[in-house]
């Protein structure tokens, strides 16, 4: 056991320090949840349910719930970095994680690249692509500095993404064009549309499993955590409905579903438009604080695939000064650049989304075989968060579900050619 001489937090010999408090969880988690959904996800999901994208929400938000509870209970009873893809070897077995780490992986790379994309596209249109691969250099230069480092940057990120979502808010319903005639629930798309937009916000809910796959640097993490995800997921919560909500009144969902920048259009639409730099801003902000986190959770997958050689061994080292496990900050942000420059938004989010619901079904199927004595939330909900997991996944846009399926099959591919080779080292 060692002891940190800057924050007095221990961590085991090589492995990663407990720095983390309650507070910084939840911003944490907040950092990975404001910014993707209300500044990416929105258009495309009154896409797909057109008048019924407020149905859309609370859905997603009922499986996201379910999946909360069991990720809570499992990353108290095991507080390792890797999240699902630890507590599917744990409780299914060794393919069922690494099943969802290699989703987990692989789909928030895409996420990762979702949202440097979406930074691009609100801080300069023209020059989105290079500004993106900006920022993914940017960001990972800052989380290999340290956890704390990344906690500090992402409580600024968060307070001046609420400043500017309180713009979005006050423009859209005090700038003289919000309408309840525009809620037209009479258009909705039908349930298969619903659903489908409850899968694509889902990508906007996932950001608590952060806090999960950070697990091996929080202080107390069998208190920490099921306090921290539960009240992350909440506040995100209410704050996407506000805003879901405003959007809709102000455009309508046919306008909502065309916008490239839905609330800085809602922003524009009535006599505040003057706000609405404001609200481009908050976006990029809130862009990069997604995008930092999301690099911080996928090299801690990364970094416990490679403990367990389910990823290139050369990526299970950890900085002996600042903490971090910097061979898989540096390698996932190479992959983000890459799918930066073949990638588009709307696909990434799609694509992301049908992988990362793979991942929580395997994180409630785990919760699931918990005993009553390691349960902190009725079974039931591990049930339901299994079936809407599926349920979601089925009805995403069917290339998203295809290339997802897809990536998963040579994920197991992979896993039976290489099984002999799935031992951790004998340390």
């Amino acid at each position: 056991m060692t002891t940190d001489a800057t924050t007095g937090s221990r961590s085991e010999a090589g492995g990663l320090a407990r720095r983390l408090g309650t507070g910084d969880a939840v911003v944490i988690g907040l950092g990975s949840m404001i910014g993707a959904g209300v500044f990416a996800a929105i258009g495309p999901a009154a896409e797909a349910a057109g008048g019924g994208l407020l149905l859309g929400l609370a859905l997603a938000a009922v499986v996201a719930y379910c999946n909360a509870t069991s990720s809570a209970q499992l990353a108290a009873l095991y507080p390792e970095s890797g999240g699902t893809y630890v507590y599917g070897r744990k409780r299914l077995g060794a393919f069922w994680g690494y099943l969802a780490g290699w989703g987990f992986v692989v789909g928030k790379t895409a996420s990762c690249a979702a949202m440097a994309l979406t930074f691009g596209a609100y801080a300069w249109p023209d020059a989105a692509r290079p500004l993106a691969i900006a920022a993914v250099v940017a960001v990972t230069a800052l989380n290999l500095r340290g956890i704390q480092r990344t906690a500090r940057a992402t409580r600024v990120i968060v307070a001046l993404v609420l400043a500017a979502l309180a713009a979005a808010l006050a423009a859209a319903l005090l700038g003289g064009q919000a309408s309840v005639d525009r809620l037209d629930f009479g258009s909705s798309a039908g349930p298969y549309g619903i659903l489908q937009a409850a899968g694509l916000f889902f990508f906007a809910f996932a950001g608590y499993a952060r806090i999960a796959t950070l697990g091996e640097e929080v202080r107390d993490p069998q208190r920490t955590i099921p306090r921290a995800i539960p009240l992350a997921l909440g506040i995100t919560l209410l704050i996407y409905a506000a805003v879901a909500l405003s959007a809709q009144l102000a455009l309508g969902p046919d306008r909502l579903a065309a916008s490239t920048a839905p609330l800085a259009d809602a922003a524009r639409a009535g006599s505040l438009d003057w706000l609405a730099p404001a609200v481009r801003a908050g976006a990029a902000i809130a862009s990069l604080g997604v995008l930092l986190s999301l690099l911080a959770g996928v090299s801690r997958t990364a970094l416990a695939m490679a403990r367990n050689r389910e990823l290139p061994p050369v990526l299970d080292a950890i900085h002996p000064r600042h903490h971090v496990p910097h061979r898989a900050e540096l390698a996932i942000a190479a992959l983000v650049i890459v799918a930066v420059v073949i990638t588009d938004l709307r696909g990434a989010i799609g694509f992301s989304s049908f992988t990362v619901l793979t991942y929580y079904a395997i994180a409630n199927a785990s919760a699931w075989t918990l005993t009553d004595d390691e349960r902190r939330w009725p079974k039931p909900l591990a049930a339901l968060g299994v079936i809407g997991c599926v349920a979601l996944a089925l009805t995403l846009p069917v290339a998203a579900a295809l290339i997802g399926a897809a990536v998963l099959a040579a994920g197991a591919t992979i896993w039976r050619a290489t099984a002999r080779l799935h031992k951790p080292p004998n340390h």
